[in-house]
């Protein structure tokens, strides 16, 4: 493996055993998947609009972006918001927003990496308990949607820098409960996975990313 010459640093892909500068394209579809579980949410009879902002752990990460201190699978601390209309019934709608720093550092091969960061945003749809059967207990649901994945990696060298944007799914469930009429807690865990690939990236063979993510937060009810 050779480093990238210094007008394609940030940009090129290692394969097939060269690198390979390459063109960034915008997912527009993502955009329009979002729009349509936003027009979801007037036909949701009876919907509870919360507000979620959440902490947790990333885990158990896999890439084969250049990961110069292998540091993708280890555990990082994580944060974001999620935005929801849960109905009485089986259905919701959510928007989620995720930011984890570090992603691809890790402490004890410090000095390698200047910084890095992987962000998610993701429209979902919610399949609950209807609430007549929990009625104010916790209230166990399934997750799942897709949405846009931004990979952000730069080492000190400027060599292996990267920045990739990345159709993204996830899926995964929990539970929520409220303590009060307008507070309450979600309990979740997700699994987040690329589905498509970047050639700008600085990968070995073609683009992979993904991690679980085990949350807690606290719940907003409007």
């Amino acid at each position: 493996m050779r480093p990238c010459s210094p007008e394609h640093s940030s940009a090129c892909s290692l394969g097939k055993g060269r690198f390979v500068p390459a063109g960034r394209k915008a997912p527009p579809y993502v955009v329009h998947i979002l729009l349509l579980l936003l027009l979801l949410i007037p036909a949701t009879a009876h919907a509870d609009f919360l507000v979620i902002p959440f902490v947790g752990l990333k885990i158990a990460g896999h890439t084969n972006l250049v990961d110069l201190e292998q540091g993708a699978g280890e555990k990082k601390a994580t944060f974001g918001a999620s935005a929801a209309a849960l109905s009485d019934g089986l259905l919701g709608v959510s928007a989620d927003v995720e930011h984890t720093p570090h992603f691809f550092e890790r402490a004890a091969r410090g000095g390698l990496v200047r910084q890095s960061s992987v962000t998610t945003v993701m429209g979902n749809v919610i399949v609950a308990v209807p609430l007549r059967i929990t009625h104010e207990s916790l209230r166990p649901f399934v997750v799942g949607g897709v949405g846009l994945m931004h990979a952000n990696v730069q080492d000190v060298l400027g060599l292996f820098n990267t920045s990739s944007n990345l159709v993204g799914m996830n899926i995964g469930g929990g539970a929520i409960g409220f303590v009060s009429p307008r507070v309450g807690a979600r309990f979740e865990l997700r699994h987040f996975k690329n589905l498509s690939e970047d050639n700008r990236a600085v990968t070995f063979g073609t683009t992979r990313l993904s991690y679980w993510r085990l949350t807690a937060g606290l719940v907003l009810r409007y």
